[in-house]
């Protein structure tokens, strides 16, 4: 497969960066809309658990690291995550319940993973979800796309990057005249 980032087979490779810009874009436009964002990622020790017998490769201290580029801002809050979903086994539920919030933004890796196994918990707990189609992706455009479509239909409102600068362009707006 070509899509497949060889050296780092666990990665999306050419997806994962094509959707660095508009996350950047999504993450200034929540911030100045006031909207928390809250990162999830894992420690590389789970416990030694593993889903597949696939060759994921030595990872190391980095593996899992937040690129710079879309980096915390300070008050932003990190989860770590020892499964797909960001809910199970960790506080966020708790967190977004302490500061009423109903409704999420979602974006990241893997169109069927991570992003999919959190999208199907945060509508389990009743969030209203949105998946932002650019800011998502998989090892392949087919995954990606068949997931998306999937999501759409079920759990969330998959919207374009420019839709959602939109509403939160619209809500930064809202809090300057208030």
């Amino acid at each position: 497969m070509k899509e497949v980032d060889r050296e780092f087979s666990g990665s999306c490779g050419e997806h994962a960066w094509k959707a660095m810009a508009p996350t950047q874009a999504l993450f200034a436009a929540a911030r100045r809309a006031g909207v928390p964002i809250i990162y999830t990622t894992r420690h590389v020790d789970t416990g030694g658990v593993h889903s597949t017998n696939r060759n994921i490769g030595r990872e190391t201290g980095d593996t899992y690291g937040i690129k710079a580029e879309l980096a915390p801002a300070p008050g932003e809050l990190v989860i770590y995550k020892e499964r797909a979903s960001a809910f199970f086994g960790t506080p966020l539920i708790a967190h977004l319940q302490q500061k009423r919030i109903d409704s999420l933004i979602i974006c990241g890796e893997s169109t069927s993973g991570c992003v999919r196994a959190s999208t199907v918990d945060a509508y389990s707990y009743g969030f209203h979800n949105v998946v932002v189609e650019e800011c998502t992706y998989d090892r392949s455009l087919i995954t990606h796309k068949v997931n998306l479509f999937d999501l759409h239909h079920k759990y969330a409102d998959v919207m374009h990057i420019e839709d959602v600068l939109a509403h939160l362009d619209g809500l930064a707006r809202g809090r300057k005249v208030a």
